[in-house]
């Protein structure tokens, strides 16, 4: 089978606070950044991965979700509880302190972890948590 990830989802509940984090911050590229059907439509990438695309959208933004779950969903991310993504980097500790250097909130200083990896972890302006491993084998 032929298979390849194109595309996967981060929950945002402030687009522009977003794309300083993603754009400014960790050096994404923007690759969309329209309206559609009432919403903002953000999509960024590593430029070192041109066809792979994390889409910036509002919790619950399924236009067929009730208000109850659009709040539960809100909800859930003001504590943190979406899931972000892991990112790899070749120099987690010089990561650490660019991301530092702008105020984001750090979770886990970087370290040395059991199963080979060198990591460390931030919330994102909404909340989520993301991660950066650099791989000790390279």
């Amino acid at each position: 089978m032929d298979l390849k990830l194109h595309q996967c989802f981060i929950a945002v509940d402030d687009h522009d606070k977003a794309l300083t984090f993603y754009r400014d911050v960790l050096g994404l590229e923007v690759r969309n950044d329209v309206s559609f059907e009432g919403m903002r439509w953000v999509t960024v990438g590593s430029p070192l991965q041109p066809d792979v695309e994390i889409v910036l959208e509002p919790p619950a933004a399924n236009p067929d979700a009730s208000p109850a779950d659009k709040e539960a969903m809100a909800r859930l991310l003001a504590k943190g509880m979406l899931r972000g993504v892991i990112f790899t980097t070749a120099d987690c500790d010089a990561l650490f302190r660019r991301v530092q250097e702008h105020d984001a909130d750090v979770v886990q200083e970087p370290m040395d972890q059991p199963y080979g990896v060198r990591d460390c972890a931030f919330r994102d302006p909404a909340g989520n948590l993301l991660r950066f491993m650099e791989r000790s084998d390279g």
